[in-house]
């Protein structure tokens, strides 16, 4: 194996759950140094499964403190002078109290870069941010789902996962500044600003989201899940180009431009809808794949993953999904989450 991008960078994780902990994941993938600090008794995450724990805390290893006394505190301050960036994610108050911020712990090492993960800012108070609390608060629930349903949720963290990904790239733009500080990522303004495009028609041209069936989406049509003869079919046509070739293979006329489709959205739905009654979800795929049209028969989780073993590796006892990051020349190694010891470290 290369050394990775990340080898010789070293970052102390005081992580919970989901998201502090799958961002250090990913940049240990790439060959970081991550020390988790857990609590005694363990984070808490590993009170859910051991395939949790083991899904989010590869690659790293664990050391056991107490960051409320003074033995742990110190501890910390050593692992602080030779590390290059702290994450934490807690609620602000505890982040504070416990010192973990750049105003507390550069007095241990001036270019420490710290990110606080919370779930509105720092000094946002600490009302509960959990997952699925801020895609209700932030919109993404009442847009999603049936127009004639109660609103819903994906079926993954999404607001956690990204908010991960968005610290992780927050902490290595402060690495590269070459100075230290203090990063903030809070779950809140991650969602928001995933929400761009459909935030910008609100704040520039007044158009709030509207929910249509199937998850359509508000501009292209037909762009959505179908029902098929067995299964549905996610057929996404932007470009005029996709809409021809689809038409072809799916015995269609008219609607030739994206202008036209979206004017007369229920009369597309409604021809589209019938041709792909005419066939399976997996048979439409095979036919329009080669086409170059956008187009996936729906599958389940476990479905997808017998379909996709090469992103499938062996961590100890676990399998897991791989790094979504490839570089040319590096291939990751997959250790195992690491064990606990009990034991406060010395």
């Amino acid at each position: 194996m290369t050394s990775g991008p990340l080898a010789g960078i070293r970052i102390i994780e005081v992580g919970v759950m989901l998201a502090g902990p799958y961002a250090t994941m990913l940049l240990a993938d790439l060959g970081a140094e991550v020390i988790k600090v857990e609590p005694p008794g363990g984070e808490i995450s590993r009170q859910v499964s051991d395939s949790y724990f083991a899904s989010l805390n590869r690659n790293k290893r664990s050391v056991c403190l107490d960051l409320r006394s003074a033995e742990g505190q110190a501890r910390l301050a050593e692992l602080v002078a030779d590390s290059h960036a702290l994450l934490v994610n807690m609620k602000p108050s505890a982040i504070k109290k416990l010192g973990l911020t750049y105003e507390k712990l550069r007095a241990h090492n001036s270019k420490i870069v710290c990110v606080a993960l919370t779930g509105y800012g720092l000094d946002g108070g600490d009302d509960p941010a959990f997952d699925y609390v801020i895609q209700a608060a932030t919109g993404v629930a009442a847009m999603t789902g049936d127009p004639d349903a109660p609103p819903t949720l994906p079926g993954y963290s999404a607001a956690d996962n990204s908010t991960g990904l968005t610290a992780a790239l927050g902490l290595l733009a402060k690495i590269v500044s070459g100075q230290g500080g203090q990063v903030e990522v809070c779950l809140r303004d991650v969602m928001l600003s995933q929400l761009n495009y459909r935030a910008a028609a609100y704040l520039n041209d007044g158009v709030a989201p509207k929910r249509h069936p199937f998850g359509a989406h508000s501009y292209y049509v037909p762009a959505q899940l179908f029902p098929t003869a067995a299964g549905h079919l996610a057929l996404f046509i932007t470009h005029d180009r996709f809409w021809r070739s689809f038409a072809a293979e799916a015995g269609l006329t008219g609607f030739a431009t994206m202008a036209e489709r979206a004017a007369a959205r229920d009369d597309v739905l409604a021809v589209v809808t019938a041709a792909l009654a005419g066939d399976t979800a997996v048979n439409w795929e095979r036919r329009l794949k080669p086409l170059g049209i956008p187009a996936a028969a729906v599958r389940s989780l476990p479905e997808a993953l017998e379909d996709t073993q090469e992103v499938v590796v062996d961590a100890g006892d676990f399998r897991l999904v791989a790094s979504p990051i490839r570089i040319a020349g590096f291939d990751p190694e997959y250790r195992p989450a690491p064990a606990f010891e009990a034991v406060q470290s010395s």
